[in-house]
């Protein structure tokens, strides 16, 4: 059995994390297969958006699969390693949006994961924690530093100190989610939110992420600089032509993302 399925259709990257007898809990082998789907989602010309979510009704992702991930003391060289760069919670830079649907458990890792995305849709039945410290570990995989940029840092403080879950409407109350909605219309909202970015130009979405994201980690003259540089280069593209041209003859633009 595949534990990570991916297709592309319609621009669309559908990245399905597939272990529900394990809450789509990840072990070893499924973040590796995450690797190589979000490298190739990256680089490939014919993905413009991609959708992550987890199969069946129950689960986003339930985290690491702590049976298999944590049942054993690392050899303390080991434990000081820097992790490998690898994927979208750390070490790998998408330019591309990522939207985040979140049915049922989101919890460590998985929470890790749906902060790593750029939109965040939840189904009604959603919950949100970080449980780590009651592991007497933390947040490993960003939810230190994605956690406190997105919502108000007491929020965020209680959630990593206490590791209590939050259901769907609080999580959309203090800003973590974008929108929730009945678990039926959850992919729906999620390819709706897509299609409205690829209605957009491509590689304008693509820049704007890049100085957005970047941008939080730099005094504002820098960040200013950066979107000046962007801008310069969305210039010179096929897709800034063709953008002014379909808005002058009122129709939709067909966007080459070069």
């Amino acid at each position: 059995m595949d534990t990570v399925i991916y297709e592309i259709k319609d621009k669309i990257a559908y990245i399905t994390i597939n272990r529900p007898e394990a809450y789509n809990a990840c072990d070893q082998p499924t973040y590796d297969r995450l690797s190589e789907v979000w490298h190739d989602f990256r680089d490939n010309e014919d993905a413009w958006v991609a959708i992550l979510t987890g199969m069946g009704e129950k689960a986003f992702c339930a985290g690491s699969d702590i049976k298999l991930n944590f049942s054993f003391m690392p050899h303390p060289s080991e434990a000081f390693e820097p992790q490998a760069d690898r994927d979208i919670m750390r070490g790998l830079d998408i330019w591309k949006p990522i939207i985040a649907a979140v049915n049922g458990h989101c919890n460590g890792g998985g929470m890790e994961m749906a902060l790593s995305c750029d939109i965040r849709v939840a189904s009604e039945n959603a919950q949100f924690g970080l449980g780590e410290v009651k592991l007497g570990l933390l947040p490993g995989g960003g939810g230190t530093q994605r956690l406190p940029r997105t919502v108000p840092l007491c929020h965020a403080l209680w959630m990593l100190y206490t590791g209590e879950r939050i259901d769907a409407q609080e999580a959309y109350r203090i800003g973590l989610v974008n929108k929730v909605v009945p678990l039926a219309d959850l992919m729906p909202t999620a390819e709706e939110m897509a299609g409205k970015i690829l209605a957009a130009g491509p590689l304008s979405v693509r820049a704007i992420k890049q100085a957005a994201i970047r941008g939080m980690s730099m005094p504002l003259e820098d960040g200013l600089g950066l979107e000046a540089q962007l801008f310069r280069l969305l210039r010179v593209t096929e897709d800034s032509v063709e953008g002014p041209r379909a808005f002058a003859e009122k129709r939709p633009a067909e966007w080459k993302a070069r």
